[in-house]
């Protein structure tokens, strides 16, 4: 079981961080009004938090069944799984294994699995934690934020942060072996619950192209993109929380033609809509 907190009452958010987060610090500038109108879930993967490692490495279908069962004992009967990071490839998992309790699925800095860039980032990550370089840190602030947003902190407030948001959990060095081995593109077709994914367009660590990749390979899937960098819940927090309340009252507005039990689909598309934010993320196979 993971280590969870609940705020707020309504329908139901489970919320997943990245690597070596929390779930309540990585979405800590939403967290106020989220809860507001929904029963909000912040789970924590395993290593991270209170949420203990299992023996042996982390396997993605079995993370996956732990995020529901600790849903259903927060009280869950069906909810919006969002993840950001690793956490949004476990996110997919999620919905295509439990299709009945996904009411939908958000995505935020998201990958499938590890494009050569990332897996390379992944590599130094776990070779600088290992060593306990002190270098890590400014490594890690600098996949975390955008160029601009950078340019706007003194080192000492960006290294800060980045320690609040990427802090050394006990599990990060499983959790980066996840990472370098996750590949939910198999998962992808399997998803039927209404799916919106977000890029950051400045995100240094998770390339956009990777979001479009998830939004290309899950069917009906929407695609938008806020500026910024990988942490974008800080750097634009605005309009990261205006596209995922949008959604939220996507998925959760009444349908009368369904009865509750139903899930909403939204119609199927050659390809991913793309919602009218900052320019689209470029097809991974474009020049």
């Amino acid at each position: 079981m993971l280590a969870y907190d609940i705020q707020g009452s309504g329908p139901g958010v489970v919320l997943l961080p990245g690597i070596g987060g929390t779930a309540t610090g990585t979405w800590e500038t939403l967290l106020a009004d989220l809860a507001a109108e929904h029963t909000v879930v912040l789970a924590d993967l395993p290593g991270s938090g209170r949420s203990p490692l299992p023996v042996g490495p982390l396997e993605a279908g079995a993370v996956a069944d732990q995020v529901v069962a600790t849903a259903r004992r927060a009280g869950l009967s069906d909810f919006v799984i969002a993840g950001t990071s690793l956490g949004a490839a476990v996110a997919v998992k999620v919905a295509a294994r439990h299709p009945h309790r996904v009411r939908g699925l958000f995505t935020l800095s998201g990958f499938a699995r590890p494009r050569t860039a990332l897996w390379l980032s992944l590599e130094m990550w776990a070779s600088l934690h290992a060593r306990h370089d002190d270098e890590l840190s400014d490594f890690l602030t600098s996949l975390s934020f955008s160029e601009d947003y950078l340019a706007a902190q003194t080192p000492e407030a960006a290294r800060s942060l980045t320690a609040r948001l990427a802090a050394s959990a006990p599990g990060t060095a499983q959790q980066i072996a996840f990472a370098l081995g996750i590949d939910v593109r198999g998962d992808l077709a399997a998803v039927t619950a209404p799916t919106l994914v977000v890029a950051a367009a400045g995100d240094q660590f998770v390339a956009p192209e990777h979001s479009v990749e998830l939004a290309v390979g899950i069917p009906g899937a929407r695609l938008a993109a806020v500026r910024g960098g990988h942490a974008a819940a800080f750097e634009e927090p605005g309009r990261t929380l205006e596209i995922l309340t949008g959604f939220l009252r996507d998925v959760h507005r009444p349908h009368p033609e369904l009865s509750p039990t139903d899930t909403v689909r939204w119609p199927t598309a050659p390809g991913p809509r793309f919602l009218p934010t900052v320019p689209a993320p470029r097809h991974p196979h474009e020049r």
